[in-house]
């Protein structure tokens, strides 16, 4: 008798957000690695032209927690989109 183990495999949960405030490549820097220190998050896309951050994760994006890292970085989230 063989037995056969599955393994669930959890998608990554992903929400884009509008973010005002960034120009240049240091505002992408400095968003992503705010953005990336919060917990669950695996991983930021950040698009200076269009105003637009991706965040992908483990779990549903906490907005909360997001919301306040880009505010004290100097920027404003104004919502997902």
């Amino acid at each position: 008798m063989t037995s056969t183990a599955t393994t669930s495999v959890t998608p990554p949960f992903t929400a884009t957000y509008a973010v005002s405030g960034m120009s240049c490549g240091h505002c992408r820097a400095t968003l992503t690695r705010v953005i990336g220190e919060v917990d669950g998050v695996t991983g930021v896309d950040v698009q200076v032209d269009t105003g637009r951050v991706t965040v992908t994760g483990t779990a549903e994006p906490d907005d909360a927690a997001i919301a306040e890292v880009v505010d004290e970085a100097g920027y404003e989230l104004t919502g997902r989109v």
